[in-house]
């Protein structure tokens, strides 16, 4: 009897320490909780992290290059379209949107940490170093060959002039029909109005836009629009 005795108060003992343990262990993991906020928004950081891996095609998140050469693959066939049913081929007009849509200027977004400083900016638009969107200049080419005529609106200053001009020869684009960048009195007029009364002034010259095509929808809307409006990939930075 005194052996099973001394049995059960051993028992009892590991018994008691296993649920002191027990209850350390809990009480340890509820110390080690992380409270979370309802919602927030996205984090910054993480965020750029994404628009690196999206530019450089390393992430699920899909690959820029692809996505800016499935759009203008669907603009060149547009174009082709309109042309080939167009009777007055003479006067059918390209609208482009320069930055983001002609031009790239990921080098100088990457190194600015995908802020915007207006002034690095203008340093970099003298340098004329951006090169051309591939699928774009690709574009571009072809309304050239079919004898479509080419017009550039962009939200560019227009002290930029020299310089935007100067990049874009120097990216490949020659030989264009018209340059729209904003006059002084222009500064506050919001993008779409201000893009649209630029495309309204081409129609007034008698020309009829069958594509236009910009990096952000402010580029497209508006009266009047194109047969055809191709917008461009851009998740780097939002233009109302």
């Amino acid at each position: 009897m005194k052996a099973i005795s001394a049995s059960a108060r051993l028992l009892g003992v590991l018994l008691l320490s296993v649920s002191l343990s027990a209850q350390q262990t809990t009480s340890s993991a509820a110390a080690r909780m992380v409270l979370r906020p309802a919602s927030e928004p996205a984090n910054l950081g993480l965020l750029k992290n994404q628009l690196k891996a999206y530019h450089d095609c390393t992430c699920k998140c899909g690959c820029y290059a692809r996505a800016l050469d499935a759009q203008t693959d669907r603009a060149i066939r547009a174009l082709e379209s309109r042309v080939a049913r167009s009777k007055h081929r003479a006067r059918l007009a390209l609208v482009l949107d320069i930055d983001e849509t002609a031009l790239s200027n990921y080098e100088e977004m990457e190194e600015a940490d995908f802020g915007y400083n207006r002034k690095a900016f203008a340093a970099w638009e003298e340098e004329a170093k951006a090169p051309a969107i591939p699928g774009t200049l690709r574009l571009y080419q072809k309304a050239r060959q079919l004898g479509v005529a080419v017009f550039f609106i962009t939200g560019r200053p227009d002290t930029d002039m020299a310089a935007t001009v100067r990049g874009l020869h120097a990216a490949g684009y020659n030989n264009w029909t018209g340059l729209t960048l904003r006059r002084p009195d222009q500064n506050k007029e919001a993008t779409i109005a201000y893009k649209s009364a630029a495309r309204a002034a081409i129609v007034q010259q008698g020309y009829h836009i069958v594509l236009s095509v910009g990096d952000q929808m402010s580029d497209l809307r508006g009266t009047p629009q194109a047969d055809v409006s191709v917008k461009l990939p851009n998740p780097y930075y939002y233009i109302p």
